[in-house]
């Protein structure tokens, strides 16, 4: 639902605009005039009909979602540099949300570049059925189907029941976000090291939802774990 929000435009080399809302079908614009209209805003696209939020090239920072070559990116990593001779510009890596791909690209310093408008909702994983994985919105009851061969290898730690962050661009889901920790239940671990309690070492040990953590030898099956979905890794039992 969109909402009433007062905004202030101001001559700037960047132009980003936030905004809050209350429960109401329209929103204003106020200029320095004070001068105000009723726009209509998606409130997924978080977009303004005719109003494009662009940004310089020497406001980019780290977690900065940019467009480029018709594609929504993050900015992971930045530089700016000002040489001795030549003009001054800013060194970035960035991940395209759609594919992951991770590629370094520089802009001069000064120029305009086109902030892509990412937005945010949570959704509870509820079940998949065949190559799909299906989201609901707990409010709507809205249902959301992503395909495996488009979510990667954060699948393995999907668990039914799971609240997510789907993100979207221009009204498509270009990615998700899991919770960084999750509780699994070991099902199994290696018969010849299952009830070892000797400190130090590891052993592969099998969740519930199928994958492999590599756990501490007095982790035994019947016991649940907190995994790292960033990284995959076994933090303590929980």
């Amino acid at each position: 639902m969109a909402g009433i929000s007062t905004f202030s435009v101001y001559s700037s080399p960047s132009l980003c605009i936030s905004y809050s809302t209350t429960s109401s079908s329209s929103l204003s614009l106020s200029f320095s005039n004070r001068s105000a209209f009723p726009v209509r805003i998606s409130p997924r696209t978080n977009r303004f009909p005719g109003v494009y939020c662009s940004l310089s090239a020497n406001d980019i920072k780290a977690g900065t979602n940019i467009e480029v070559d018709g594609a929504p990116w993050r900015v992971l990593e930045f530089l700016h540099v000002k040489p001795g001779k030549g003009a001054a510009f800013v060194r970035t890596k960035i991940r395209k949300y759609v594919n992951g791909s991770t590629v370094e690209r520089t802009f001069r310093a000064g120029i305009s570049v086109e902030e892509a408008n990412v937005f945010k909702e949570t959704k509870q994983f509820t079940y998949r059925e065949g190559s799909q994985f299906v989201f609901m919105d707990l409010s709507t009851y809205e249902e959301t189907r992503l395909n495996e061969s488009d979510m990667g290898e954060k699948t393995r730690w999907l668990k039914e029941g799971m609240e997510c962050s789907l993100l979207y661009w221009k009204d498509k889901v270009i990615d998700f976000e899991l919770p960084n920790t999750v509780k699994l239940k070991v099902v199994d671990v290696d018969p010849g090291l299952r009830g070892d309690t000797v400190q130090g070492g590891s052993k592969p040990a099998t969740v519930e939802i199928g994958a492999v953590v590599t756990v501490p030898l007095f982790v035994n099956v019947g016991e649940e774990i907190l995994v790292d979905t960033r990284t995959g890794m076994y933090m303590n039992r929980a």
